[in-house]
């Protein structure tokens, strides 16, 4: 009796990629995440128009599928299929680490509990080349991102105010006196801060110093672009020995 050998082929599963994308200069683009997008069969985009440039400049030519806040629920079902069925996909943001103050959190969560793998590339954030410029302690620190608008937006502050470890917020160029003047009601105004804007790009600038010398300097010059925020922590006191 002639033996036969039966194979079962099931579908082998994709990989979600998350891919950091340059905040500033494109040099900041990574050897790594250009063969991956390159390899992906498909690159998932907060905003198709500005990823569309991106790929263009390292001359990718990839299909790109929108993916952003305000339909990432709707779209993340369909992904996890085309992950399930085998596709390797990418997900980039407009800048820096999806995730990270951008979409990406649902996403990852929908692939993890369907059994596909996740990668996240190192790459670039504004977060912490704003950490380690500030002079502040970087040795531990908290990342806060943006603020409330509006509701608990005075209750978050106020829940903050015995924090020791330095902290990291995200912020507007027309809200940053706002917040600032904020901070300094809650935090008092001797609280040493510094305030990096366009981190990467060509206009890249720290102001350093207590909030009100801060305060005082973007009254005179408006603040632009891109802004990121790092505040002291309370200082610790020491009790001294008996």
């Amino acid at each position: 009796m002639q033996n036969y050998i039966y194979l079962y082929l099931f579908p082998i599963m994709g990989i979600l990629y998350i891919v950091p994308t340059p905040v500033g200069n494109m040099e900041d683009m990574t050897l790594r995440a250009i063969r991956v997008l390159k390899e992906a069969d498909l690159v998932l985009a907060e905003d198709t128009r500005t990823s569309g440039i991106l790929l263009k400049h390292f001359d990718i030519k990839k299909r790109l599928m929108s993916h952003h806040k305000f339909n990432e629920h709707g779209t993340s079902a369909d992904v996890v299929d085309r992950l399930k069925s085998g596709q390797t996909i990418a997900l980039v943001s407009d800048a820096g680490t999806p995730g990270i103050s951008d979409p990406g959190f649902y996403l990852v969560r929908e692939a993890l509990r369907a059994g596909v793998e996740v990668i996240t590339l190192p790459g670039s954030t504004a977060c912490i080349p704003a950490v380690v410029s500030s002079g502040l302690p970087c040795d531990r620190f908290c990342f806060e991102g943006f603020l409330p608008q509006k509701k608990g937006r005075k209750t978050h502050l106020e829940s903050l105010k015995e924090e020791p470890r330095t902290m990291v917020f995200y912020e507007s160029p027309y809200r940053l006196l706002k917040t600032l003047s904020q901070f300094a009601e809650v935090f008092g105004g001797d609280r040493q801060v510094s305030v990096s804007r366009e981190i990467s790009k060509i206009h890249e600038e720290h102001v350093r110093g207590t909030l009100d010398e801060v305060i005082a300097h973007f009254t005179e010059i408006a603040p632009r672009g891109e802004i990121v925020i790092v505040l002291a922590g309370k200082p610790v006191v020491k009790k001294k020995k008996d």
